[in-house]
């Protein structure tokens, strides 16, 4: 269970940096450096996802 919730968590935060490098791109000025650390962010997360799936079966 406990497996399932961080799954579930790590998906939230994952949609969450999805959600905010959207609207730094949707900015006239977008802020490079900031959109480089939410991507980077966020394929941390997607690595930690799969990996957690990965041990679950």
């Amino acid at each position: 269970m406990a497996v399932e919730a961080r799954l579930r968590e790590l998906g939230a935060r994952h949609q969450s940096l999805e959600k905010a490098i959207q609207d730094e791109l949707r900015r006239p000025a977008a802020d490079e450096d900031r959109l480089k650390e939410l991507k980077r962010q966020k394929l941390r997360l997607k690595d930690e996802l799969e990996a957690l799936k990965a041990a679950l079966h």
